[in-house]
């Protein structure tokens, strides 16, 4: 009978580098939503990769930042419990980076006992002897990390990562059903979906004021009925998210719709409001009801 391998792989790294886009090109889906802004991860998402005789559960983290407000130090914590249950480690950087936002993870990662796989990522945008410099430069910061250059956005080199993570995994059998992709409820990708959209058309802090609750969620035959609500801090916020006449909603609204399409493969009909609701980064309960864990 041959053995079972099972494990979690957690990426870490910078804001922006690359966690996400690198966590899809391994799991295969669109899991993570993926932008150019920094902390478009807020929670740990789980992506699972099933083969016959192995399952990866690969987690993808917020960037690491120095925490300025409740929400942040939470999302802090998801990066340290990474750190604590990991089996194999991806430590992501990009071409011409130096150090972590935070010194005293580096020294969590040098002194871990776990696998360390450092992605030097976009090395696209670069040239040879920049990455001679910078490889060498790491082996001599993490000279016990496996460093593999690659560039997440092309799936250049991501075969051999993913087959050394393979190699790397301990024996065991499956944490979840092997049927199943993530750990996350339909509901947070209908959310991460649509946060993605206003990531992308609102400027400044308007997305970090944003949360996003599904308020319904009913799936018949052919289609899906979703009622989600925006929520912002501040009454000028809902104007700039509502927008001239409505059309910056209307835009976030059919953008997402699209998405959920293709992600569901059934038809959507999604339905956005805009409520207020006042400083709810630095309210504890509610951070505790969108699934965050303040202190």
């Amino acid at each position: 009978m041959s053995t079972h391998k099972a494990g979690f792989v957690n990426i870490i790294g910078n804001p922006n580098v690359g966690k996400s886009t690198l966590m899809n090109a391994l799991v295969g889906e669109r899991l993570s939503i993926i932008t150019s802004k920094a902390q478009t991860t807020r929670h740990r998402i789980l992506g699972i990769v099933n083969g016959e005789d192995f399952q990866m559960v690969i987690s993808d983290t917020p960037g690491i930042i120095k925490p300025a407000y409740a929400l942040q130090e939470s999302m802090m914590d998801f990066v340290r419990t990474a750190l604590d249950d990991a089996d194999v480690l991806i430590y992501m950087v990009e071409i011409g980076q130096k150090g972590l936002k935070d010194e005293a993870f580096l020294e969590r990662i040098r002194k871990t006992t776990v696998p360390v796989l450092l992605l030097i990522n976009k090395i696209d945008t670069s040239d040879q002897q920049t990455l001679e410099e910078q490889v060498a430069y790491w082996m001599d910061l993490l000279p016990e990390a496996e460093i593999f250059p690659i560039s997440a956005l092309e799936n250049f080199n991501i075969q051999p990562v993913f087959d050394r993570i393979l190699e790397l995994l301990p024996e065991g059998p499956p944490y979840f059903p092997k049927d199943q992709l993530t750990d996350r409820p339909e509901r947070f990708f209908v959310s991460e979906i649509i946060r993605e959209k206003i990531l992308r058309h609102y400027k400044k802090e308007i997305p970090y004021s944003v949360e996003i609750e599904v308020e319904a969620f009913e799936e018949g035959e052919d289609l899906i009925r979703i009622g989600a609500v925006i929520m912002v801090e501040r009454d000028s916020q809902k104007g700039i998210i509502i927008g001239h006449k409505g059309t910056a909603l209307k835009r976030v609204g059919s953008e997402a719709r699209r998405d959920l399409e293709t992600f569901f493969d059934k038809k959507v009909y999604l339905e956005l409001f805009v409520k207020v609701n006042k400083n709810w980064r630095s309210d504890s309960r509610q951070l505790r009801r969108f699934g965050y864990n303040p202190k």
